[in-house]
């Protein structure tokens, strides 16, 4: 159940971001559905090991590397999913910091309304 709140909330975080900004181009509901599934996929998945690897770069830069993996989780996203674009690696940083807070705060309202 869990999963599948995370996955609304990442669908749901993904088109409000490719709604407000232009870097971040969602083709239709159906892409951010398979964007926010991949998303939850590779946060859950690729995300740990990637930070792991990265753990010392993160320590040097006080944390601020770990917007680096968060951009890198996004972009790969936006590999994988035909009809999900992000342009230029600032824009995905951003983007991603953004999905980040909405999926979050998305994710905790769905939680408390199951509950």
């Amino acid at each position: 159940m869990s999963l599948l709140i995370t996955w609304v909330a990442n669908t749901l975080a993904i088109y409000l971001v490719a709604y407000f900004m232009t870097s971040v181009q969602v083709a239709s509901f159906r892409d951010a559905c398979v964007a926010g599934a991949v998303l939850s996929l590779v946060n859950l998945i690729v995300k740990p090991i990637v930070f792991v690897l990265t753990l010392p770069f993160t320590i040097i830069t006080l944390g601020l590397f770990y917007f680096v993996v968060t951009a890198f989780c996004l972009w790969l996203v936006s590999y994988f999913v035909a009809g999900f674009a992000v342009r230029g690696f600032f824009m995905t940083a951003v983007a991603s910091i953004i999905i980040s807070i909405l999926s979050a705060v998305i994710n905790r309202a769905l939680t408390k309304a199951k509950d």
